[in-house]
Formats: structure tokens, sequence, C-alpha cells
């Protein structure tokens, strides 16, 4: 039987003819990508909620715990706008009013290393709105306002002056807004690294609105709320440089860094700091009152203008004095034995 020879015929496609479409049962490439993309985030947010669910849950459960068995320190005292709370140490000679950095979720405690070199004093850390165990909601955290419900807390505890201001780093706004305020009651200022408020600190265009947006604290809490400023805080991440802090220090420290973190009254005085600087960016210390400061060297090499800026800020105080320490911002944590020695030094020459 003989072979017959087949012939493949070339079709003629017409050049207006649609493209070829293909098989049902196949996708094109940029589809399948697709749709393994949605695959994978799908995925991926079904495990970011496998892994906050539970972790908010437990974080709710264990602060619940803590707030039933843990208990405050210091004294609560009630203000004309809210609660806050103030601890107080030693009965006899100068009294020294002890203000707290931007966010240190525990004051009293923060200062316990120093507090225990400083001997012969009346110390009173103030735990302003939002801080410590202080009510954690206020009116807004302008600097006038700050500075009046110090003075109402001072009142109310019978503390009339002279006295001297203690501030650690933006607390040093407070310090020289109260000193000008409250000149007659104010017999020294001693900075711990304080903030200077210059045109780096104060919005370029004059004061910004610093409401409140509509989401409130929500994104400032969310950490807190989801359980990962507790989980850092357990690893220790948050915990004082050195070995001056109790481990009981320390884990009330980690504790109120996870109920406080991103608190309204935090959050409006973090959004307030260029419009506080730029009020009081022209006042200066009064000629006459002594003023000791402490700089961090770490914080000098980290903004060479450091130093600079608060020479210039006591160019008109007959006697200050400025003193450079070994460290990071919180000297207080790791110099507190030095700091105290050049406190005595310095406090011993003022009338």
């Amino acid at each position: 039987m003989p072979l017959r020879s087949f012939s493949r015929r070339t079709r003629s496609v017409p050049d207006d003819a649609p493209p070829d479409q293909p098989a049902p049962d196949q996708s094109p490439p940029r589809r399948q990508w697709r749709r393994r993309g949605l695959r994978v985030l799908a995925a991926a947010a079904l495990t970011v909620v496998g892994l906050v669910l539970p972790s908010t849950v437990a974080n709710l459960v264990i602060e619940g715990v803590e707030r039933a068995n843990s208990t405050a320190y210091g004294e609560r005292i009630q203000t004309a706008h809210g609660t806050i709370n103030v601890s107080r140490t030693g009965e006899t000679g100068p009294t020294l009013v002890l203000l707290s950095g931007l966010g240190t979720p525990a004051p009293a405690l923060d200062f316990a290393p120093l507090i225990r070199e400083l001997h012969g004093y009346r110390i009173v850390v103030v735990e302003g709105f939002g801080y410590g165990y202080s009510d954690m909601t206020a009116r807004p955290r302008t600097i006038e306002n700050i500075s009046e419900e110090l003075h109402e807390v001072l009142a109310k505890l019978a503390v009339t002056g002279p006295y001297v201001l203690v501030g650690h780093s933006i607390a040093g706004f407070t310090t020289l807004h109260y000193a000008n305020n409250y000149p007659a009651e104010v017999t020294a200022v001693i900075g711990i690294d304080p903030t200077v408020p210059t045109a780096t600190t104060a919005p370029a265009e004059g004061p910004a609105p610093a409401e409140m947006p509509p989401s409130g604290n929500f994104w400032e809490r969310m950490p807190s709320t989801i359980g990962l400023v507790r989980w850092a805080a357990a690893l220790g991440l948050t915990d004082p440089d050195g070995d001056a802090d109790t481990t009981a220090e320390i884990d009330q420290m980690r504790m109120l860094q996870s109920w406080n973190f991103g608190n309204q009254a935090l959050t409006d005085e973090t959004n307030r700091v260029g419009e506080n600087s730029l009020k009081i960016q022209a006042l200066r210390y009064p000629d006459q009152l002594p003023v000791l400061q402490f700089l961090a060297r770490e914080t000098i090499q980290r903004r060479p203008e450091w130093q600079g800026i608060h020479e210039r800020q006591l160019l008109n105080v007959t006697r200050h004095e400025l003193v450079v320490l070994d460290g990071q911002h919180y000297l207080h944590w790791s110099q507190s034995k030095e700091m105290a020695e050049k406190i005595d030094a310095f406090l011993g020459g003022t009338p």
C-alpha cells in the first residue's frame, strides 16, 4: 500500500483579525501573578491577625491583673484639672523639685539612682499628666498650662519656696518658663542634658495647630494595645543603663511603660513641642539665678551644636556652670554619684 503524502497548509489570517484567545483553562501570566500575589497577601494578613489578636488579648489580661495587684508609689494630688502623682523623699534641707524628660514612664523611679545619692535634701518628684501614676488625659499641654499645674501642685503640698528646679531633657522648657513666671520661688535651676528652645525645636512659620486629629491618639497607643511595648520591655529593651536600679524598680518601670505608652496627654505634649519652643525661644534665665547644667558627652558627639546653644543660653547668668559627663541623655542612670557631688558643691555656694 503506497504511502500517502500529507501537506501542511498555512492558513492566512487577515490583518484585522482578533488575536488568538488562550484556552479556557489557561490564564495569562499577568493574571496568574496577580492571583498568586493576592494569595500571599491574604496569607500574610491572616498570619498578622493570628499573631496580633492573641497578643492583644494577652496584653489586656496581663494589664488587668497588674492593675488589680500592683501597689502605686507616691501620693495623688487633686488639682483643678485632674490628679497628679507626687513622690516625696527626705525631711530636712533645701527642696529639690525633679521634673522628667518627655515620655519617661515612671519619673519617680527613673530618678531613683540620683535620689539615693542626694543626702540632706527634701526631694519632690512631680509626675505631670501622662506620666507615672498621674491622669493620662489632660487639657492642652501648653507650656503655660504645664507651669501653672506644677505651681498648683507645689502649693497644695505647702512647698512655697524657695526651691531648686531640676529638669531633665524637655523639662528644660518648664524650668525656663517657670523661673521667669515665679522668680521669687526658685532659688536655682539644675538641668540634666536639658532641651533649649531654639529654631531647631520651633516650627519655621509660627506655631502650627496642635489639636488632636480625628483618630485621637489611636495610632500612638497601638504598639501598647497590641502588646508590642510589653514584649519589648520584657526583653529589657527599655531598661535603664547601668545597674543602679533594683529589680523591683525595673519591673515597675516596665509595667508603666506598657500602661502609659502613647497616652492622650503625652501625645498632645509631643505634638506641642514646636509650639511651646516658639513661645519661650526669646526667654533667658534671670541674671541672678544660679544655673547648673549637666551635658551628656554622647549627645554632644551626636549634635555638635549642643554645648554651644547651652553656653549661649546662659551668657547673661552671673553664676552658672556647665558640666560635661560621659554617658548618654539619661545621665542620672549612670552618673548619679558624680552629679550629686556637683549639686552639693554648687548649691553649697547658693544663698
